[in-house]
């Protein structure tokens, strides 16, 4: 009997220490703050859900409570139905500091029966356009999906429903800027970017079929909490899993999925536009993606 309590209290322990980073409360009253237009977000009653609105009046938005250095957040979103030309739809991970980190999911609307375009992005240092483009294997205005980052001192990988769509590897040692020591902030946002965001500019928006409205639920946020100790979330440990051997790479089934996707999927690739860069492209270009 001594012994199976014992084992028992160990079991405890364990898990304890395992969960010891998900910080997430899943409640968006408690771990969330409205950043942009109060009047323009709306949570349920258990603060499951909340959904942001955008009008002739006002976007919104809102961010994290915490900031975190490296993890794995999760986000259960629901985009825009019908007509969405020139809506901007923002899940993103950002810095506060002047030389800003900031990893990136846009989601650019478009007029109806087309497609939705998933933009990612990576900033490190200050320096973005490293934008890759997608167009996703299903209508993501219909349900839920799960958009999800796992950042560690490895790699970056941007997930949908688990299959990695992008990564952007840690090659600091070879000269390639790499968020790795600035906290970043969760936030979400829905806004005007009709000058941009659906066929390069010429769709805006259509107020007449607003308002737009997008839906969150179901996050999880299991990353490192900052304490202004970067050793702290720099250490391989159980409590900081992501950062474990087994996550610097994408795993062969990963590698499949995310080749797949990138046959299949992809409608764009910095590194693949010499024109932008006037056949200057970025050094991580011709360096492994996992």
């Amino acid at each position: 009997l001594k012994l199976v309590t014992f084992v028992g209290v160990l079991a405890l322990i364990w898990v304890q220490i395992v969960v010891a980073s998900v910080v997430s409360t899943g409640d968006f009253n408690k771990d969330f703050s409205v950043s942009w237009s109060p009047s323009h977000v709306n949570t349920s009653a258990d603060g499951r859900g909340r959904s942001l609105k955008l009008d002739k009046e006002s976007g919104s938005g809102f961010a994290s409570n915490n900031m975190f250095l490296f993890g794995q957040i999760d986000m259960q979103i629901k985009l825009i139905q019908g007509h969405s030309a020139g809506t901007v739809v923002a899940f993103y991970l950002q810095s506060n500091q002047p030389n800003h980190d900031e990893i990136d999911f846009e989601f650019l609307g478009n007029v109806m029966r087309q497609p939705y375009t998933l933009q990612t992005n990576v900033f490190a240092g200050g320096v973005g356009n490293r934008e890759e483009r997608i167009y996703l294997w299903f209508d993501p205005t219909e349900d839920f999906h799960t958009y999800s980052v796992l950042w560690n001192i490895h790699q970056i990988v941007f997930m949908v429903d688990r299959v990695p769509i992008r990564t952007y590897r840690n090659h600091a040692d070879k000269g390639v800027a790499y968020p790795s020591w600035q906290p970043m902030s969760i936030a979400i946002s829905l806004w005007n970017g009709d000058s941009w965001a659906t066929r390069g500019g010429r769709e805006k928006i259509d107020w007449s079929k607003g308002p737009f409205i997008a839906s969150f639920r179901n996050y999880k946020i299991d990353a490192c909490v900052w304490k202004k100790n970067a050793r702290l979330c720099r250490a391989q440990s159980s409590t900081n899993w992501w950062n474990e051997d087994k996550f610097s790479s994408l795993t062969s089934t990963q590698r499949r999925l995310f080749n797949w996707v990138r046959k299949n999927h992809l409608i764009y690739y910095y590194c693949q536009d010499g024109k932008r860069f006037q056949n200057k492209l970025p050094k991580e270009c011709s360096l492994p993606s996992y």
